[in-house]
């Protein structure tokens, strides 16, 4: 096949998948794909083999190191846990929600996400007040000293971020964004569909059903 003409093909078929995506990220999947890169064995008797099982497991290792290092990232930012950011965080983002949005936003359950909200108000770094379109429910707005806050701890968790990826390239970076966004995107949006259901169910719903 002619090459330009391979080109264009791999092209039409990102496109179709991904028509959002800029030509930037179909030169960084183009190439992530092209790359032969031998597979890694499995370290120990017990350790997942399928891909599925690999990624999951890394990504789910990466999560652990960070929360272990942002209990010192936060330290002395008047926050104690990443829980707590990510609400105060998700409440300036969406311009004073309701409380249950903040924390089904936060991906947080509601109870505990109740109890965090609560400190931070304690706190002095969230106010709340009446919803003027229903009276049965509460909206949050963050305050002046809440943002104080917030502007520490964004700093904080960018410079986490950045020792934990800066000896990948940005190229790399912006791939690893690109192919899991997805992911997130979808499960963000179904996960609350899912509660009280069994695993089963919601495997059949996802994996199987979709065969």
């Amino acid at each position: 096949m002619n090459k330009a003409v391979e080109l264009i093909t791999e092209w039409g078929a990102f496109d179709d998948q991904h028509p959002e995506s800029s030509i930037e990220e179909f030169c960084r999947h183009y190439l992530a794909h092209k790359q032969t890169r031998k597979p890694v064995p499995p370290e120990g008797k017990f350790l997942p083999v399928q891909s599925e099982g690999v990624l999951m497991r890394v990504i789910g290792r990466i999560f652990k190191l960070h929360t272990i290092y942002t209990v010192a990232a936060l330290d002395g930012t008047g926050i104690n846990t990443i829980d707590e950011y990510s609400l105060l965080n998700t409440v300036a983002q969406l311009k004073e929600p309701r409380k249950t949005e903040a924390i089904y936003a936060a991906l947080q359950e509601l109870s505990t996400g109740t109890d965090k909200l609560n400190r931070l108000k304690k706190l002095g770094y969230l106010a709340e007040y009446d919803d003027k379109e229903d009276k049965r429910s509460k909206r949050l707005k963050v305050t002046p000293k809440g943002e104080k806050v917030l502007v520490l701890c964004r700093r904080r968790i960018s410079q986490l971020a950045e020792v934990m990826f800066h000896d990948m390239t940005d190229d790399d970076r912006k791939l690893c964004v690109q192919l899991l966004k997805g992911v997130e995107t979808k499960f963000a949006g179904i996960w609350q569909s899912h509660k009280g259901k069994g695993f089963e169910e919601i495997y059949a719903e996802i994996i199987t059903d979709k065969r």
